[in-house]
């Protein structure tokens, strides 16, 4: 049987994580490859501005698949797998925290972010499918659903944003 269930308590610590960020002003930043890279982006809208609360500082969320022109700069003049690592070197600081999402936890790209954003001093988490793949212990915090389904998969990740949106929202 591969479905024993979500860990609850994974994406709790998640939305522990990200609500320390908003507290101390730091920055998120969401990234992944085609379904999760369509999710890192609906990702950083929510945390941004669905999860803003009047009189509170919102969220400094950031999508690293949406900026299309940096992108394929990077991928132009350096190997592909360095997309996220070499825009992680304009803005990531200490203490902020990367949020990769990906399906196998293989991407050699997403590898190679983690590894980067780790050296920075930032934290990192990760969200995952089939056995979580070498992101799952690269990570500081690893939230993997068991299912060999991509789109079983991709469908949860979003429904954790939406389960972290509502979080952020409504603490006091």
């Amino acid at each position: 049987d591969q479905w024993r269930g979500l860990d609850l308590d994974a994406v709790t610590k998640l939305a522990e994580c990200v609500a320390e960020c908003q507290d101390q002003g730091r920055q998120v930043f969401v990234l992944g490859n085609g379904g999760s890279a369509a999710t890192a982006s609906h990702w950083a809208t929510d945390l941004s501005k669905t999860a803003e609360v009047k009189g509170k500082a919102p969220i400094r969320a950031i999508s690293l698949t949406d900026n299309v022109s940096f992108i394929t700069a990077i991928g132009n003049d350096l190997p592909f797998d360095d997309i996220f690592s070499r825009q992680l070197e304009n803005l990531l600081e200490p203490g902020d925290l990367v949020i990769l999402i990906s399906g196998s936890g293989n991407s050699k790209n997403l590898i190679k972010a983690a590894e980067f954003a780790r050296s920075k001093g930032a934290k990192t988490a990760a969200l995952l499918g089939f056995d979580g793949g070498r992101l799952k212990d690269m990570v500081s915090l690893s939230l993997i659903v068991n299912s060999d389904q991509y789109g079983v998969i991709e469908d949860l990740h979003m429904g954790i944003g939406h389960i972290l949106t509502f979080y952020i929202k409504q603490r006091a």
